[in-house]
């Protein structure tokens, strides 16, 4: 069974810091696209970066420079190093795997995904 676990949400102050990590168990983690996404109360879910099997990543524009997307493929574990954090960062942070859509990038639609977590909270105050 596919299971994806979130942690390290947090509240923080504007152009703080925060690492969030995903516990991926139940499948062949290194054959998956894995992404991060959010979700801010009222709006629809967006990507925020992907990383593919052979460790490519791509980025929404919104946080280009300031996330990062990382992979620990012994210990299945996904990251998202999120600096100098906005207001406008504030959302409920998902990370999903994707097995065969064959696309891997951020802007992907969310439905592609095949798995997700149940998510982390982040909330950057000004």
């Amino acid at each position: 069974q596919v299971q994806l676990v979130e942690s390290g949400g947090g509240s923080v102050q504007s152009g703080g810091s925060l690492r969030l990590s995903c516990a991926a168990s139940g499948y062949t983690y290194s054959r998956y696209c894995m992404g991060w996404l959010r979700q801010a109360p009222g709006k629809e879910r967006e990507g925020v970066a992907t990383i593919n099997t052979d460790g490519s990543t791509n980025y929404a524009d919104s946080v280009k420079g300031r996330f990062t997307i990382s992979q620990d493929n012994a210990e299945n574990t996904l990251y998202l190093q999120m600096n100098s954090l906005k207001p406008e960062d504030t959302a409920m942070y998902y990370c999903a795997a994707d097995s065969a859509s064959g696309m891997c990038r951020a802007t992907m639609p969310p439905e592609l995904y095949n798995y997700w977590g149940r998510g982390t909270q982040v909330t950057v105050s000004s």
